[in-house]
């Protein structure tokens, strides 16, 4: 993965091609950027972000932040019955709980 200005790049490597393709995470815009070196790939994940943060500024529309920290999540009603009551035990809000799971998680 690749970060700039708060952006993540997940990146691909196609083989048939023999070149690395990358996608910026968290947005409902698509931006792709690619390279034939690990180098190439960079400079074109930092210019496909400046290029979309500029047409953003030259449109006058606010550039979407790739993550907000909320998502929705559907799960059984038993599971959130269990994760709830979880969450009561520890005394801890049903957010608060979740989101330190989940920060455990990816430790």
């Amino acid at each position: 993965m690749l970060k700039y200005k708060n952006y993540t790049g997940m990146v691909e490597y196609d083989a048939e091609g023999k070149i690395f393709t990358g996608e910026v995470l968290g947005l409902r815009d698509v931006i792709t950027f690619e390279g034939r070196t690990p180098e190439e790939l960079e400079e074109s994940f930092r210019q496909a972000v400046d290029f979309y943060l500029e047409l953003c500024a030259r449109d006058g529309v606010e550039p979407q932040k790739p993550f907000s920290g909320r998502f929705n999540l559907r799960i059984d009603p038993e599971l959130h019955r269990q994760i709830a009551e979880r969450a009561a035990l520890a005394g801890e809000s049903l957010n608060g709980w979740v989101a330190e799971v989940l920060e455990n998680a990816v430790r």
